[in-house]
Formats: C-alpha cells, sequence, structure tokens
C-alpha cells in the first residue's frame, strides 16, 4: 500500500513517499473564489482560507443536493417513490466526492474522514450518475471528470484511506448529507451538509449548509428554481471559526438579477434558558423521551401552550443530528440530548461542536466530559461518548448532567 506519510497516512495513486511540510496547512493552493465573504473579513482569522474554501464547496454541495433531490418529485409535486433510494445514493455520494476533489486541490496535505466508499456505487452501477451531478459543480477547468477521478475521490475519505497513531493529527470530517430521510421528504424536511477542519486534535472551524432551513418569518422565504420540485424556503449556512463566533446567513438570494449581494450575517448565540423545565429539547427521532435519563423527572409534551408541571417542550427537528445542532447554536432549542449508539460517528458530531461552542454552549458527554476526537487513534472515525451526548447552552449543562447522574 503507497502512503503519505504526515499526522497521518493516507493512499496516494503515486509509488513515492510524501513527506509535506507543515507549512502546507496555512498555504492554499489555488485562490478560493467564493459566493460568501466571511462575516469577519477583518479580524483574518487564522485559518481564513481553509474556512472560505469550505463555506464555498458546502454552498456548492448544497445546490448538488437540491439537483438531484427534484429527481424525487412528479410535475404535480408529489414524491416519486423509489425502493432503491437512487436520488440520496447519488447525492451522498456526489457531496463525498465533490468535496474531496476541492479540498485535495486547494489543501493536498490535508486528509479527509467521511463516510462513504465507492463499493457501493460500483456495485450498484451508479458511478456515472455521480459523475454526472459531480462535474456540473467541481472547478475542473478544462479537464473533463472521469470515472476513475469520482471514484478515487470517494475512496479518499472512505474506512481504512487514513491511519492515524497516537499523535495528535490535521484533517478534514465530512457528513455529506446528515439526515437522509429528511433529504427524501423534500422541503417540508431538514438535513444538512457539514465540514469541519481538526488541526493538530483541535476542532478550529467548521461549516453546515441546510437547504431547507427557513427563518421564522414569512418574508424571508425564497423560492429557489420555481418549479414542483424545488426547496422554498431561505435555506441556511452555519459558519464557525475558533475564536470568531459562529454565524449564520441565507443559503439562496446571494443574487438578484445580474447584481450578487453581499450576505447578511447574523451572530449566533445559545439561547438564555436557565430552569431545566422551561428550556426546550430535541431528541433523536429514534429515541423517545422514555428512554432518555431527563425522563424520570419530566413528560415530554410537543404543543407549547400546554406545558404543565413536571413537563418539558420537545421541539421537532425532523432527521439527523446536525440539524438539531444547528437549532441550538442557532437558539431554536436549549438542549439536545442523544444516548449513544453501538457506534457513535465523528462526522455526526464533530461540525456542530464548534458551531455549539462558538456560539456560546457546551458538547459533552453524559458525564460532562469533552469529547475525544482522537480515542481512535487508528482512523478517528469513532467516537466513544459516556452513555451519550449532550448539547447545551452554557447555563443548563451543568444541571442537567446532575440529573442524567442521579437517574443512573
Amino acid at each position: 500500500m503507497d502512503v503519505l506519510i504526515h499526522s497521518a497516512t493516507f493512499r496516494f495513486p503515486n509509488p513515492h513517499l510524501h513527506r509535506p511540510s507543515r507549512t502546507s496547512l496555512r498555504q492554499c493552493v489555488f485562490s478560493v473564489r467564493s459566493s460568501f465573504n466571511l462575516p469577519f473579513q477583518e479580524q483574518k482569522p487564522k485559518y481564513h482560507e481553509h474556512l472560505q474554501a469550505a463555506v464555498d464547496v458546502v454552498e456548492r454541495a448544497c445546490r448538488l443536493c437540491v439537483d438531484v433531490q427534484k429527481s424525487l418529485f412528479s410535475s404535480d409535486g408529489k414524491i416519486i417513490e423509489k425502493m432503491d433510494k437512487t436520488p440520496v445514493t447519488v447525492a451522498d455520494f456526489g457531496v463525498q466526492a465533490l468535496v474531496s476533489l476541492e479540498m485535495s486541490k486547494l489543501f493536498p496535505s490535508i486528509p479527509l474522514i467521511a463516510e462513504e466508499d465507492s463499493a457501493f456505487v460500483r456495485e450498484k452501477n451508479l458511478v456515472d450518475a455521480v459523475v454526472e451531478v459531480v462535474s456540473d459543480k467541481a472547478t475542473i477547468g478544462d479537464k473533463e471528470l472521469s470515472r476513475d477521478d469520482v471514484l478515487k475521490a470517494i475512496d479518499r475519505g472512505g474506512k481504512n484511506a487514513s491511519l492515524f497513531g497516537p499523535q495528535p493529527a490535521t484533517y478534514w470530517i465530512l457528513d455529506p448529507i446528515d439526515g437522509t430521510r429528511g433529504f427524501v421528504k423534500g422541503s417540508e424536511a431538514l438535513y444538512v451538509v457539514g465540514l469541519a477542519l481538526i488541526v493538530e486534535g483541535e476542532i478550529v472551524l467548521g461549516v453546515m449548509g441546510c437547504p431547507n432551513w427557513q427563518d421564522g418569518h414569512s418574508d424571508e422565504v425564497n423560492k429557489v428554481q420555481g418549479d414542483a420540485g424545488s426547496v422554498s424556503r431561505s435555506g441556511a449556512i452555519m459558519v464557525s471559526h475558533v475564536g470568531c463566533g459562529t454565524w449564520r446567513t441565507k443559503l439562496w438570494d446571494l443574487q438578484i438579477g445580474n447584481t450578487k449581494m453581499d450576505p447578511n450575517w447574523t451572530r449566533c448565540l445559545v439561547d438564555g434558558f436557565h430552569l431545566v423545565h422551561q428550556a426546550r429539547y430535541c431528541t433523536a427521532e429514534s429515541q423517545t423521551w422514555e428512554s432518555l435519563p431527563l425522563s424520570t423527572q419530566f413528560n415530554a409534551v410537543t404543543n407549547a401552550n400546554s406545558v404543565g408541571e413536571k413537563q418539558i417542550l420537545l421541539v421537532p427537528g425532523c432527521c439527523g443530528s446536525l440539524c438539531k445542532y444547528l437549532m441550538v447554536a442557532s437558539g431554536r432549542a436549549s438542549v439536545f440530548i442523544l444516548r449513544a449508539a453501538t457506534e457513535t460517528r465523528v462526522w455526526d458530531h464533530a461540525v456542530g461542536v464548534i458551531c455549539i461552542r462558538e456560539a456560546g454552549g457546551q458538547v459533552t458527554d453524559w458525564k460532562g466530559r469533552q469529547l475525544d476526537f482522537a480515542a481512535d487513534q487508528r482512523e478517528r472515525r469513532v467516537l466513544f461518548p459516556s452513555g451519550g451526548i449532550l448539547v447545551t447552552n452554557d447555563r443548563l449543562h451543568d444541571q442537567i448532567v446532575e440529573i442524567i447522574s442521579s437517574s443512573s
């Protein structure tokens, strides 16, 4: 196996071992051209180029998802039943290929940790479909994107592509589509494209794109493309950089006619609730409230107007974990509580962690300990939280950890 020796070893097509210089982390091989100006341009944060590139590729990945999502709809707007889940598969693998291609071109020394490998698309004969959607969004110049280019790009983020050791490492973490069940529901449900950068063991930046996000006011909703299968919400892109806060802007209204509009960034802060019973909660769709430790003290209701004594409000958040992080970081929910699965995957949480921290919240396991993204020393693909994961505003965190402890 040919490898690149760095803080991670990575398969490379050439037969020579290569040791990249440490300065390559801060130097972008090509200039980044993005539709978005970052909200902290004057600060010029340390990883400005990396964040600008991440915002650009996540925005294009969201457009890829929307384009593929249209194939789920008939001309009258009804969802077409597709038992083989082809559209979500093409979008999922297409996003991974796109992000891998773009980031390897810009930052070739930084490995990628992502959800998929190419075995499934090869088996299901979907390679050409993935190539088609990626070619439309990739910045490949005059070169025609080949099947081999796309398959290698997917596998660059797949299992066993990057092998690490105990030392702190630098790498991207990608969730191509978090909330695939939301993806197939169309514009009524949330799903997220999430990308984070870990540098020497620390999450330093993150970008989440949510094509179906709707702001609180009806006049902020903008229809995209105008046909029955299109997203009819403004969408959102959330960015975070260590020390610079978390910010959000609309995804879809960047251009009016031929005039490009500067994005109107909003600083994101967690909500200010400090009493456990008054806070707003969200949970995983696969887990009932009764399976969670807070249920020993509170029942859950979903109607904000009928929250009684010993009850809490459960806020619907649809599918996937990252949209719950987005909700807490935006102040729409106070708490996201999740019981640990058999395998807790890093891409379901990495970008959410920095967005919450920079918005003033906390993310820990159920014992109040920070998540260790290096616990899986070999591949950096799995987390081992004790009990589960707790995402809160800062005021509620210790209270809820105490409740969890007392219920065990």
